[in-house]
C-alpha cells in the first residue's frame, strides 16, 4: 500500500512505474523553493523511505526548470522578519540529512535550471542526468547569502576544493556538459535521450538485489554524512547572520530590478 503521507504535497507530484516512483517537483514556471515546498522538502524523503511501492526514486522537476532556487517573494519575507529564517532552520538540516538517509537510490534527472538549493538537492542525489543545455550553480552569494544549505558540503566533495571555492564564491552557474566534464554530474545529453538513460541505469540498478543495492549505497554515504552532521550547525547560523546584513537586502533588491547591486560591506 502507498504510504498514505506521500498523498498530502502542493509541490510534488507522484507517478509510479512499477517500483519506480517518479517525484516531479511543481510550482512556479521555476520551481523556486517557498515557504510550502521547503516544508515539504523536509519530510519528504523520510516518506520515501517509509514508502512500500518503490524500490528506486527518480526526481526531476516539471516545465523548463529543475529547482531554481528560492522565491524572491520569500526571500523578502525572510529579510523583513529575520525569525522567519531562524524558524526554517531545522528543516534546512533535515532536508540535506533526510536526503542522505534514504537508503533507496535516487536518480536526479535534471531536465532544467537548477540553483542554490534545487543544486545541492540534485547533487545530493545518487546519479545525475542532465540535459545538456541544463545550468547548474549556486548562487547564495549573489543574494547575498553564505550557502550553508549543502552546497558548501558537496560540490568540493565532487570537483574538488578549488573549483567548489571557485564556483561557490563567484556563484557562476555553468552548463551541464560542463558540470559533467569536470566530474560534478554523471551525464549530460540532448534532451531527447535524457530519458532513455535515466531507464537504462534505473534498469541496471533494479536489476540488482535490493538489500545489497540499499546497504552499499548506505556505506557509501556514511562520509557524506558525517561531513554534513559536522557543518551543518555553523553553515545554517552563519547564513541566518548572512541574512541580516544589509547587503543581503540590496542584493535582492538589484537582482530583482536586474540592476548591479549597491554593495557597502555592511
Amino acid at each position: 500500500m502507498t504510504h498514505p503521507l506521500l498523498q498530502n504535497y502542493s509541490r510534488f507530484r507522484f507517478d509510479r512505474d512499477g517500483r519506480i516512483l517518479t517525484v516531479t517537483i511543481t510550482g512556479n514556471a521555476v520551481n523556486a523553493v517557498d515557504a510550502p515546498m521547503h516544508d515539504e522538502l523536509a519530510r519528504l524523503f523520510i516518506e520515501l523511505q517509509a514508502d512500500e511501492d518503490s524500490d528506486l526514486i527518480i526526481l526531476t522537476g516539471q516545465g523548463r526548470a529543475f529547482c531554481a532556487g528560492g522565491d524572491f517573494d520569500w526571500f523578502d519575507e525572510q529579510i523583513a522578519r529575520p525569525a522567519a529564517f531562524r524558524a526554517i532552520a531545522h528543516d534546512a538540516k533535515r532536508i540535506v540529512s533526510t536526503l542522505l538517509d534514504l537508503e533507496k537510490p535516487i536518480i536526479c534527472r535534471l531536465n532544467g535550471a537548477a540553483a542554490g538549493l534545487g543544486a545541492t538537492i540534485a547533487l545530493l542525489c545518487d546519479v545525475i542526468v542532465a540535459d545538456e543545455t541544463a545550468k547548474i550553480g549556486d548562487p547564495h552569494v549573489k543574494v547575498g547569502l553564505v550557502a550553508g544549505d549543502g552546497g558548501a558540503v558537496i560540490w568540493p566533495q565532487l570537483i574538488g576544493f578549488a573549483r567548489a571555492k571557485e564556483l561557490l564564491m563567484t556563484g557562476d552557474l555553468i552548463r551541464a556538459d560542463e558540470a559533467a566534464r569536470m566530474g560534478l554530474i554523471n551525464y549530460a545529453l540532448p534532451a531527447d535521450q535524457l530519458d532513455a538513460k535515466v531507464a537504462e541505469i534505473a534498469g541496471k540498478i533494479l536489476g540488482n538485489p535490493r538489500w545489497a543495492v540499499r546497504w552499499t549505497k548506505t556505506v557509501a554515504n556514511i562520509a557524506l554524512k558525517q561531513l554534513a552532521v559536522s557543518t551543518s550547525d555553523a553553515a545554517v547560523a552563519y547564513e541566518m547572520l548572512s541574512n541580516m546584513t544589509a547587503d543581503r537586502a540590496e542584493a535582492v533588491n538589484a537582482f530583482r530590478e536586474r540592476r548591479t547591486p549597491k554593495l557597502t560591506g555592511e
